[in-house]
């Protein structure tokens, strides 16, 4: 287990993370929401800072949101473009981030294809490392914004009491890793829905189910016979490029996908969340994604706030 984020001064993941940390975490980043919406200014604490944002994987949503949220709070933005660094020559991950750091950034964001790498990167740096998404490993932003969505929807500060489905290609999910750790943490219980192609039986024991106010995990191949016992549901994208297309078929939208017919047998009142990109009429009908209990933008705005609070919080760390 590993001590909270804001004790590191990095996020590398959220396993282990304490239900106060992340409690105070979510209450910086709903401070941080009028900012998010571009509804007030940003705070240009940071002014004359740096950060340094190094994808190694594509990304749209998660590299922009980092850029708008250190603009937020003041700071410059160094952007690695991995297609044409070094690392195309044969560079370590390592070295690239050593010698980036060596430039004088004061935090690096990263996103890697390997799990464990900005691990590896956190053991040599002396900046606060951030992990945008780790191989099949985590994305403790993406969750964290996830569980920001879902406290602001339900106007909670915690998620006892709920029940969250996350439907689809768990295998390949650092989101629904993180997710796990995070809204457990949070109380929540967490149903993983799938093929058993899909949803390997080793994620139900994923968290340790036993301490207090901690929720559970169980598995279940039927979407249809969870809907009415869900308060959210979170679809995940069928990532093809990490499995090629190994265990999917013509069936999978009509055994898991979240039409239009199977949405609206839903309790009123259960949101629909995903993460991004969608494959739409896969996991998603347009109809679902566009309409009345999606949450997918309301997440994006919430990934600015939760993404200005983590650097928030590792730079003032790094100042004291």
């Amino acid at each position: 287990m590993q001590a909270d984020w804001n004790q590191t001064g990095h996020l590398l993941g959220l396993e282990g993370c304490s239900r106060s940390s992340l409690i105070s975490l979510l209450d910086d980043a709903a401070q941080l929401l009028p900012i998010a919406r571009n509804e007030s200014t940003g705070t240009g604490e940071f002014i004359g800072r740096t950060v340094a944002t190094l994808f190694f994987e594509n990304s749209t949503r998660t590299r922009l949101s980092f850029t708008m949220a250190a603009r937020r709070i003041g700071a410059d933005v160094l952007d690695l473009n991995a297609s044409t660094s070094s690392t195309a020559k044969g560079e370590t991950l390592l070295d690239t981030a050593l010698n980036i750091q060596a430039m004088g950034v004061d935090a690096m964001i990263m996103r890697c294809t390997a799990s464990g790498g900005p691990q590896l990167v956190s053991q040599h740096a002396r900046v606060p490392i951030i992990n945008a998404g780790d191989g099949k490993h985590e994305h403790p932003t993406q969750a964290l914004l996830d569980a920001l969505t879902l406290c602001q929807h339900f106007q909670k500060k915690t998620l006892e009491g709920l029940t969250i489905a996350i439907v689809g290609d768990i295998a390949s999910s650092r989101v629904a890793r993180s997710n796990a750790f995070s809204l457990t943490t949070l109380g929540a219980d967490v149903v993983f829905v799938g093929p058993p192609s899909l949803v390997p039986p080793e994620m139900e024991s994923l968290v340790e189910s036993d301490r207090d106010g901690v929720g559970t995990i169980r598995i279940a191949h039927d979407l249809d016979a969870v809907l009415q016992d869900i308060d959210a549901i979170m679809m995940l994208r069928v990532q093809f490029e990490r499995h090629g297309g190994e265990g999917i078929d013509e069936r999978y939208s009509q055994q898991f996908g979240l039409s239009t017919a199977r949405a609206d047998r839903l309790p009123d009142g259960v949101p629909v969340l995903h993460p991004g990109p969608i494959n739409r009429g896969i996991e998603l009908d347009p109809e679902v994604a566009d309409g009345n209990r999606s949450l997918v933008l309301d997440q994006v705005t919430c990934g600015v706030a939760v993404r200005m609070a983590v650097l928030q919080g590792l730079l003032r760390g790094q100042s004291s």
